[in-house]
């Protein structure tokens, strides 16, 4: 019987580490579907730069810009929130700080994008 209890036990401390994994995963995801947000916004300028007024097309890259932000920041809060309900077991996953740096990282890097695009 403690074979069986062992067993159970090491399935499920593993179901645990595969959920901590799954959810850098997810944050991973969250952080490209984001880029790509930026993206699309600097495809928009280059496509509709040369409109009359350029502001709305500054203001439409605008928008996808301040999506990316949100999925920064939304991304870093729900994974940070699984990572505290989580209790790794075997793997060694990110930490608070690292979800922090990188929505920092990606938040500076999307603000300077608008700044170009609005002076451009």
């Amino acid at each position: 019987m403690s074979d069986k209890n062992a067993l159970a036990e090491d399935r499920t401390d593993w179901a645990q580490d595969r959920t901590s994994l799954a959810n850098e995963r997810t944050f991973a995801g969250w952080m490209r579907t984001g880029m790509a947000s930026v993206a699309v916004a600097i495809g928009l300028k280059a496509v509709f730069g040369a409109t009359d007024p350029t502001w709305f097309a500054k203001a439409v890259a605008s928008i996808f810009l301040a999506a990316a932000l949100f999925m920064f920041w939304a991304a870093r809060q729900q994974a940070c929130a699984s990572n505290a309900r989580l209790e790794e077991k075997t793997t060694k996953t990110q930490g608070r700080t690292n979800f922090t740096i990188i929505a920092v990282a990606m938040t500076l890097g999307t603000l300077a994008t608008g700044v170009i695009l609005w002076l451009i």
